[in-house]
């Protein structure tokens, strides 16, 4: 039975007035089509200027489109008034790059406040609040105040914030971006805890790929405002299929030598040059050394990387062939026959 569509885009384009009167309007986001199915992490990865943020800002309710229509699970929110908008954002969770905590409340304080703001009682708003700090491991710091705590703490207490008023759809916008990377990979995991424990779909837009490598199950690629591909995690990451999200991924895995390292391989090494993306298939690097073997060919790796992803190879090995040429091609021409993904590095 298919998962259900928690949000929705259907033909979602959105501008902005430009600067000037006669300037031309500003197009954020043009003729998106998205599901986002509840109980997911989702990523939405783009460069700065990709969109990101005005696609997260229609989910919650804070901008509206200018064309298309934004369903977030069974509320268009197109067809809602302001205060409808509202009712809605009551089951969303936003954190955010900078954290937004009050410096002049406690951690509880901070977690608290939601609470405050929709009228839950003392008693239950005290309980809610120890909960939530203990889910995030923050529970011996709840009278202390934000500039006590590292980076990573703060986002901790942001998250249990955001999971305050039980929301059943958490948005989290950069939410990594400030960390360093081992804090990253803390946040990350209470983020995967919070989505597999609570039940909590999250959507992550980040522009940084090894975030969607380490929490995501499906991913869209924006560029340009424009959603360019999507699929699970680990498809666009071993078979991206455009070149913005190609581009992601040599970023993520580097996997691939850049043009300098190019010079340098081929400084080191007179043979001929290719990259064979790594397939999730038993045997497969077997497969290689053998049609290398047959056809009396030497295959050295030279450069490349194999990373892990939802338990799965991902990655990339450039070999140095060196042989009769006519072996060489014969040895090319088997392998693509066979399906494998490879491209010489032009000289």
């Amino acid at each position: 039975m298919p998962a259900e569509v928690h949000v929705r885009f259907e033909h979602v384009g959105k501008s902005f007035n430009g600067r000037g009167r006669k300037a031309a309007p500003q197009v954020a986001l043009e003729d998106v089509n998205l599901e986002i199915r509840r109980g997911e992490v989702f990523g939405v990865i783009g460069h700065s200027g990709a969109g990101k943020s005005t696609l997260v800002r229609l989910i919650n309710g804070l901008e509206t489109p200018t064309t298309g229509k934004v369903h977030v699970g069974e509320r268009e929110l197109t067809a809602l008034s302001e205060r409808g908008r509202r009712e809605v954002r009551r089951d969303i969770g936003m954190i955010f790059q900078q954290f937004n905590l009050f410096r002049s409340r406690t951690v509880a304080g901070n977690v608290a406040y939601p609470l405050k703001v929709a009228g839950v009682k003392q008693p239950e708003r005290d309980k809610r609040v120890a909960r939530l700090l203990d889910f995030v491991g923050l529970l011996d710091r709840a009278h202390d105040h934000p500039e006590q705590l590292s980076g990573g703490q703060k986002q901790r207490v942001g998250i249990a914030r955001a999971l305050a008023t039980e929301p059943s759809l958490l948005l989290a916008d950069e939410a990594t971006s400030a960390l360093d990377p081992e804090t990253t990979g803390e946040v990350l995991a209470l983020l995967r805890r919070v989505n597999r424990d609570l039940g909590v779909t999250i959507v992550i837009i980040t522009h940084e790929l090894d975030v969607i490598r380490s929490v995501a199950d499906r991913v869209a690629v924006l560029d340009s405002g424009r959603v360019v591909e999507t699929g699970s995690a680990y498809d666009v990451f071993a078979q991206a299929k455009t070149e913005a999200a190609a581009q992601f991924v040599r970023t993520a895995l580097r996997d691939r030598p850049s043009p300098e390292t190019l010079a340098r391989l081929r400084a080191r090494h007179p043979g001929r040059l290719i990259t064979v993306r790594v397939r999730d298939q038993e045997g497969f690097q077997t497969r290689l050394a053998r049609t290398f073997l047959d056809h009396q060919v030497a295959a050295d790796i030279v450069f490349g990387g194999i990373s892990e992803l939802q338990e799965r190879p991902v990655g990339s090995l450039t070999f140095e062939l060196t042989g009769d040429e006519d072996a060489v091609d014969a040895a090319l021409a088997a392998l693509r026959a066979d399906g494998v993904d490879l491209v010489e590095e032009e000289a």
